[in-house]
């Protein structure tokens, strides 16, 4: 690595002008301009050409000219250097995984496969490049994997270890479920450790990168049908049938559904396979695999995960974090629906976890009375309407609640009914100016309508007649038409503006926002 070592110290940003020519050449697969430099400077093949030492090869393998870096290749000597650094240690295979440039990475590969087994200064070799490629291709990955050896003579091997935790961290980070599937099942112990520098695990990684798992209760009747199909589809073994009835869901409901749908089954299963292998560990290796996750999961409402890691360690519903909260606790304070259903659905687990207490003595009610994170409480819009939200779920952890435990105080000497009248103070305050400001507005648009119609229906059109006094268009279909119409009208607008002027009487206490506006 003698080329490696003459690279070590940068040179400064002057010594790099004369570079430039070549450098625009190598970008726009110039190769008649680029021969004519290396012909006046044979050396400038392997020299850095700007301050991060990236040489022609890191540039044309970003180009990805296969054409222009077979030949950039064929003029290096047989004993000459492949695979010359970058200030971060990045080889030319490293640039052309990363951009995806699979027939530029063949040719590296096939000149000198050791390029496969060197790492940069993070310990990422270009397979840990190709799993989070810019193109966001998964033939880039399979390539890769096809040529990356596990049992290479004298070399390190990338899936053994953090190392190929670390692979199997990007795949799942970039959505590529399935091939970490194929990863998982080809070397199980990689689900059962974490990275080395992130100290991440790859449960904890499917949590936290916005993970496509779909609740089946919440999907219409159509959403429903393509769930049913798309699961029928994933359980098929034969490749080209699956993406035939994929294709074909795709022409009829849209691609975005169903990619969506593909994903999340093969999330499911991944998930599925991970917590499998947890049933061989013992309880300190599951806890430090599981616990991050269980409450990442429970904070961001992701039923699925809690029910599997729950099912291969049941022991996992009781954990407990740093402010001594269960997971009950954390689905309360985050509003985390499905698995506060998830847990209240088990009555013996409903029971153990309602009578404990955080670390500031506040009971699951406490956290209920306390105000929602901003992204739950902008599910609906209006102060009001959130006002009335935060209500509805006080009252439905109060039913499930022990009646003993409703005057429970906390370390502050607060019941929870005190926690939640403090803390939405000024969202009650906000909600009742917004109701009255509603209100107001509606309340003249509606009076308004009521002084049109009543005038309507006292001016009868055409008059009546001088004989019997009865309207002079009383027989013809039209003015029957126009009657029931403006008495409908008139009895619509009416109680419209009953219903404004009953917003606009309330005191405005709490319990008012669950009856003083609509439910639904």
């Amino acid at each position: 690595m003698a080329a490696a070592s003459s690279q070590a110290l940068p040179q400064t940003p002057d010594d790099f002008s004369k570079y430039l020519p070549l450098y625009k050449a190598i970008l726009a697969a110039n190769w008649e301009e680029a021969q004519i430099f290396f012909n006046q400077d044979p050396a400038a093949i392997q020299s850095p050409l700007d301050n991060t030492l990236k040489t022609a090869l890191h540039v044309g393998a970003k180009a990805g000219n296969a054409s222009f870096m077979e030949k950039l290749v064929a003029l290096l000597l047989e004993d000459e250097e492949l695979g010359p650094r970058d200030a971060s240690r990045h080889t030319p295979l490293h640039i052309a995984a990363r951009h995806g440039n699979i027939e530029v990475a063949d040719i590296l590969v096939r000149r000198n496969s050791n390029l496969l087994y060197l790492h940069n200064n993070n310990g990422l070799f270009p397979i840990h490049f190709a799993a989070m490629n810019n193109r966001k291709s998964k033939e880039v990955f399979l390539y890769f994997l096809g040529v990356t050896r596990d049992d290479e003579y004298g070399q390190p091997n990338p899936y053994a270890g953090p190392t190929g935790v670390s692979l199997l961290v990007e795949l799942i980070a970039n959505k590529f479920y399935d091939l970490a599937l194929q990863l998982v099942i080809r070397y199980p112990d990689l689900g059962r450790q974490k990275t080395l520098v992130a100290d991440i695990s790859a449960l904890e990684v499917i949590v936290v990168s916005d993970c496509y798992i779909i609740n089946k209760h919440s999907l219409n009747f159509w959403q429903s049908f393509i769930y049913y199909c798309v699961s029928k589809a994933e359980s098929i073994t034969s490749t080209p049938i699956f993406h035939l009835i994929t294709s074909l869901l795709q022409w009829l409901v849209g691609k975005s559904i169903v990619n969506k749908m593909v994903l999340h089954h093969q999330e499911v299963k991944l998930l599925k396979c991970l917590c499998d292998q947890l049933k061989t560990l013992n309880d300190t290796q599951v806890i430090s695999l599981t616990e991050q996750a269980l409450f990442d999961a429970t904070s961001l409402d992701i039923w699925q995960v809690i029910l599997n890691i729950a099912e291969a360690y049941p022991m996992s519903v009781y954990f407990k974090n740093s402010k001594v909260q269960n997971i009950l606790h954390i689905a309360v304070e985050n509003r985390s629906e499905n698995v506060f259903n998830l847990v209240c659905g088990t009555n013996v687990l409903r029971n153990i976890l309602l009578i404990s207490s955080d670390i500031n003595g506040n009971s699951v009610l406490h956290l209920a009375g306390k105000l929602a994170p901003p992204h739950k409480l902008n599910l609906v819009s209006g102060a009001a309407l959130q006002m009335q939200l935060e209500l509805q779920w006080f009252k439905e952890v109060k039913k499930i609640t022990p009646s003993n435990y409703l005057l429970y105080q906390n370390k502050d000497d607060k019941t929870a009914s005190m926690v939640f009248t403090e803390e939405h103070k000024e969202l009650k305050e906000a909600g009742e100016k917004w109701m009255k400001d509603t209100a107001t507005s509606c309340t003249i648009a509606a009076a308004l309508i009521v002084t049109v119609v009543f005038a309507a229906a006292i001016t009868v059109p055409g008059g009546n007649s001088g004989e019997n006094g009865l309207p002079i268009f009383s027989n013809h279909n039209a003015f029957t038409i126009f009657a029931i119409s403006n008495a409908a009208s008139f009895f619509t607008s009416a109680t419209s503006l009953l219903v404004f002027l009953s917003i606009l009487t309330p005191c405005y206490a709490e319990e008012d926002f669950l009856y003083a506006i609509p439910t639904d």
